[in-house]
Formats: C-alpha cells, structure tokens, sequence
C-alpha cells in the first residue's frame, strides 16, 4: 500500500487533470499541495520510478493507468468515508472532509468493504460526488457549475466540498443535493445570482460560491 505523502500526490494529481484526462505540472502541484515546486520534482522522480506517472523535467505531467488505479482508491476511500460519517456517525456534511483526510490513508480495505456493504453501496458521497467502484471506474458526471446555468429549473446534485464555511453558508441557506431552485439572472451584472424556492423564498449567490454549486436542469 502506498504511503499516505504517495496518495495524496496521486490524488492531488487525479484532480488537476481531471480524474484521469489531460495533464498538470510540477507548478499546480506545488500550489495544491502547499509544498516548494523543489519537493514536488523529487517526488514525481519517485513516481516515476514506481511507474505511477509519466514525467519529464519543464513539461507536463499525468497519471499513467497504474497511478490512475491507485488514486482512485483513495479517492474511492474518502467518498465512502465521508458518507459513513454522515450517514452513520451523524455528522454534518461540512464536518467530514478533513476527517476523510486522516481516515483515508489508515482504514483497511476489508473494512472498507464492510463499510460499503452497511451503506448499501451508495454510489454519490453527501456532497454528491461519484463514488468510484472496485475497480476505480466512477459515473459519468453531466453537472454544470450553477454559475453557468441559464434561467429555468434546477437540481443541485453536487458542492465542493473543500470549504467547510462555506458547505456550513450554504446548510443555513437550504442549499443542499436534491434542492430545486428556480434561478434567475437578473443581478449577474452587479456579481450575485438570485435563486428562488417553493414558496418564494429567494436565496443570492456570489458568482464565486456559484461556481462551486453543480446542477441539472429539471424537465
């Protein structure tokens, strides 16, 4: 089993260039992860070695199919974790992605299994991320940022879950996967998006929180 510094450079990578497609550079890396572009070189030498990524010095960067299994594990494992955080342990979903951090990089496969058998093998985390499978492949997701939605009907079915103050703006809002809101476009101008609910509730997003609301439209 890789190492937990591993892992998160092969996740770090699986997001950058997009889980699994494209490429990133020892730059993006380094800014992800916190870290000098200096450590970032020495590791992708490492990974390279493994035969986890396709690197050459100053160009781009990728996965190769093996690094792109292991990445998927892990994050494989923080989907189904986060899950069981809120579904079973009662957390809020803003209270789960840091723990999902530590968690992903000790709990053991069997368990993880077990985990995914209680769940009923749940194929979205709280923050409506796809969970990969057992063999690392994750459905296809068809959402669009709600910063890019035209006016009509909307399904929120996923929110970035990096920052908690934000998942905890948006909890007091209503906000949350499954909502449908009926958005308009009539204060782009001025940077806000104006949704409204069932009953004339309306809620205003900064264009910057919309970017990090995915949706689909509602027929």
């Amino acid at each position: 089993m890789p190492s937990s510094t591993v892992e998160n450079y092969l996740k770090a990578i699986l997001h950058l260039q997009g889980e699994g497609r494209g490429s990133t550079t020892v730059g993006e890396i380094s800014r992800e992860l916190e870290v000098t572009p200096g450590t970032v070189t020495i590791m992708m030498r490492h990974l390279k070695e493994r035969g986890l990524v396709a690197y050459e010095p100053r160009r781009g960067l990728s996965l190769k199919p093996r690094g792109v299994t292991e990445a998927m594990k892990v994050v494989r494992r923080h989907r189904l974790i986060e899950t069981f955080l809120v579904e079973v342990m009662g957390l809020d979903w803003s209270e789960v992605h840091e723990e999902a951090e530590i968690l992903e990089h000790v709990i053991s496969d069997r368990l993880l299994d077990r985990i995914n058998e209680m769940l009923g093998e749940p194929t979205h985390d709280p923050h409506g991320d796809p969970i990969p499978d057992r063999n690392g492949v994750v459905a296809k997701d068809l959402a669009m940022p709600l910063l890019e939605a035209a006016a009509g009907r909307y399904r929120v079915v996923r929110v970035s879950d990096e920052d908690s103050a934000l998942l905890e703006w948006l909890n007091e809002k209503g906000v949350r996967i499954g909502e449908e809101f009926e958005v308009s476009d009539s204060d782009r101008a001025a940077g806000v998006l104006e949704l409204s609910r069932r009953g004339g509730k309306r809620v205003q997003l900064g264009l910057q929180v919309a970017g990090q609301v995915f949706v689909e439209s509602v027929a």
